[in-house]
């Protein structure tokens, strides 16, 4: 009741890879979907709420995937589909762009959040009111081949070059990174549902800060 009393009157963006999906499927639980017959792992998917205005929409980032087979009609970068958003006080865009980029050189993903940034200027600049939220990255089981290209050692290098691109922009941080590490569940690239409720619950307090404080 009281994520869908936050999210009334709200339009939710969710952009990124799998990691800002478990978001979507968390709110996905207490709103109705709308079934775009999408692909089951790729989406894009949406949630639609008439009753109370309500709209929380997903879609992946463009490339680089590991692991993932999607349409090409459906890779969009996300610089471009926040220069398609109108936004406003009523606007959450929520971004998560990490896990597919640890087996890249570390200037690749800069160059992809360097483009990014560029997009949420624009966006607040045509309004300064829309609210912008990034997920970071957090800590991940470690298989052997997991170990040798997709390390913590390397996210936690993106996780430092996102805060430093993001920083003095309006933004907010949902700190992935430290509510899994300081959690007593295991280390898992797509956290545990008990994290991702902690998870959703920051953002809400970004949504709705009145209500929390």
């Amino acid at each position: 009741l009281k994520t869908l009393q936050c999210l009334t009157d709200k339009v939710v963006h969710l952009y990124g890879d799998s990691t800002i999906r478990q978001w979507f499927e968390y709110l996905n639980s207490v709103l109705p979907e709308f079934n775009l017959h999408s692909v089951k792992k790729t989406g894009p998917f949406m949630s639609v709420d008439m009753a109370r205005n309500i709209l929380v929409k997903y879609r992946p980032h463009a490339p680089p995937l590991s692991w993932t087979v999607i349409p090409a009609n459906e890779l969009h970068y996300i610089a471009n589909e926040l220069d398609g958003i109108v936004g406003g006080s009523r606007t959450v865009v929520v971004l998560s762009v990490w896990a597919h980029f640890g087996s890249y050189p570390i200037e690749v993903y800069i160059r992809r959040l360097q483009s990014i940034h560029r997009a949420v200027l624009r966006l607040l600049d045509r309004a300064p009111d829309t609210l912008v939220v990034i997920r970071t990255a957090n800590l991940r089981a470690l298989t052997l081949g997991i170990a040798l290209s997709n390390s913590d050692w390397y996210s936690l290098q993106q996780d430092r070059a996102l805060r430093a691109v993001f920083k003095g922009l309006n933004v907010h941080l949902v700190d992935a990174w430290d509510m899994v590490l300081a959690h007593h569940l295991s280390h898992e690239i797509h956290p545990q549902p008990p994290i991702i409720k902690n998870m959703i619950d920051v953002l809400l307090s970004y949504i709705c800060p009145q209500e929390n404080a």
